[in-house]
This record gives C-alpha cells, structure tokens and sequence, in this order.
C-alpha cells in the first residue's frame, strides 16, 4: 500500500518539479533583478516606465520618483511603474 502510494504520487512531484524549475524560479530571479535595480536608480537616471514613457529621474522618494519627460513635463510616478534603465 504504501509503495503504491509514492508510485502514484511520484508523476505529481516529477511534474511539480518541473514547474518549479521552468517557471517560478526564474520569475522569482527577475523579480528580485527588477527590484535590485530600482534601489539602484539615482538622480539623473533614465528610465522606461511601464506606459512607455522615456523619462529622467529629477527626484528619489520612498516610493514614488519625481521625473522629467524631455518635454519638460514633471511628473511623480510610483516607482513599481519602472519597466526598466533606459541604455541609449
């Protein structure tokens, strides 16, 4: 009985496994890149924000950035928002 039970639980764990490697944990590698690199950002930093804008950090707060656009719009944004440094 008990060797019946493992023998059919085993495909389960196989399957989970796979999943686990395949795909939570890469998501959580990029999750935690995604967060190093707005702890990095700093004054004079440009970034890509979610919505596709190309802006320049004017200020660092606790959880928003103030920025430009090159417009010279300001705007404040949370710092979720940031898809990513912009690399020219």
């Amino acid at each position: 009985m008990n060797g019946n039970l493992i023998g059919s639980l085993m495909p389960l764990i196989v399957l989970f496994a796979i999943f686990y490697f395949l795909v939570l944990r890469p998501q959580q590698k990029q999750q935690e890149e995604h967060t190093k690199m707005l702890q990095e950002l700093k004054k004079g930093d440009v970034v890509l924000t979610n919505g596709g804008l190309i802006v320049e950090i004017t200020k660092v707060e606790d959880s928003f950035f103030s920025v430009k656009s090159h417009d010279g719009a300001s705007l404040r944004i949370a710092k979720s928002y940031i898809a990513s440094r912009w690399e020219n």
